[in-house]
């Protein structure tokens, strides 16, 4: 699967040939908040059977596993339809040629696999954990306005001041904004504690016994946060970044907002580019206040707690159409 995920769906040719789809749906995404301008489900969270899994029947007694089935029945009729519709035209073009059908989109891919056959199960959860971090760092942005004064400017200078469109091919040019959503994913991981690890084998880690098969959770959160390593670890501060070589790959310890090494995010790439590009427009496009007389030093951060780290109360700002100004 990891293997499928690497080649077909996350390298840099698959990330750059979805910019076409990001682009159209994040234009959608700023025309519906115009309109409204001028006028979800539970997908993770905390469970009390997550803390006792031996007890089987809790999920069936809360009602969370009647929850699950009718999400699953949402998301499998949206899904059928597309592999339905998929296959109709993978049929026609096989017709009209020699029975070939190249490989153009990952649904392609993974039909081939099916009916290979071998059974393949894939499991996307890139879009919550996107979404959130687009959540928090509008919030960062929004509790500090020089901080979302600066990043305006940056993007507005750079893709026009009267109209224009935000172009993903050109979001490299955001190094300001850049610093603003590594500053974001160091506060606020979308994964507070990486996913499990288990050594093979015993070892000594910093005078711990560490026995073989253990389970091991990599605390993210913590080490964002260390002063060891960040000065004034609890303030949001983009410009710590302005002096400092440091990626979302997790080369460097001491940000591992993806985790690192073999078992890093394999979609943090496009992850990445969903939220810079969501982020670009939404500040190129609109000024943002919050409702009534609230002040930006007031806004809660409270973190709720869940399989990602979200927000307790839910983000309540309003847009205002920067070119209607």
């Amino acid at each position: 699967m990891r293997k499928i995920c690497t080649l077909e769906l996350f390298s840099a040719k698959r990330v750059g040939s979805f910019r076409w789809i990001r682009e159209q749906e994040v234009a959608n995404l700023v025309k519906t908040l115009r309109t409204a301008a001028h006028q979800g489900d539970v997908t993770a969270g905390f469970r009390t059977s997550d803390l006792y899994p031996s007890l089987t029947f809790l999920p069936a007694l809360t009602g969370f596993k009647d929850k699950l089935e009718k999400m699953r029945l949402e998301a499998d009729s949206i899904f059928d339809a597309i592999i339905d519709e998929r296959r109709s035209q993978r049929s026609s073009m096989s017709s009209s040629s020699d029975g070939e059908v190249v490989e153009d989109y990952l649904l392609d891919v993974l039909l081939n696999l099916h009916e290979n056959p071998s059974r393949l199960e894939l499991f996307i959860a890139g879009i919550e954990t996107s979404a959130k971090v687009i959540e928090w760092t509008m919030s960062e942005m929004i509790k500090h306005p020089e901080v979302m004064r600066k990043a305006q400017t940056e993007v507005r200078e750079a893709f026009g001041e009267k109209g224009g469109d935000v172009e993903e091919a050109s979001l490299h040019r955001l190094k300001y904004l850049d610093n603003v959503i590594k500053e974001s994913l160091r506060l606020h991981p979308p994964g507070p504690l990486l996913l499990p690890r288990e050594n093979r084998e015993s070892v000594e880690l910093c005078g711990y016994h560490v026995p073989a098969k253990t389970k091991v959770f990599v605390n993210a959160w913590t080490i964002n946060r260390d002063p060891r390593y960040w000065s004034e670890a609890e303030a949001f501060c983009p410009e710590r970044f302005d002096d400092r070589v440091i990626d979302y790959k997790g080369n460097d310890f001491q940000f591992i907002p993806f985790g690192a090494g073999r078992r890093i995010c394999p979609g943090f790439d496009f992850g990445v580019e969903v939220v810079k590009l969501t982020l670009a427009n939404l500040i190129f496009h609109f000024n943002w206040k919050l409702p009534g007389e609230m002040r930006p030093e007031s806004l809660d951060m409270t973190e709720r707690l869940g399989a990602s780290v979200g927000r307790e109360y839910a983000l309540l700002v309003i847009p205002v159409p920067y070119h209607e100004n």
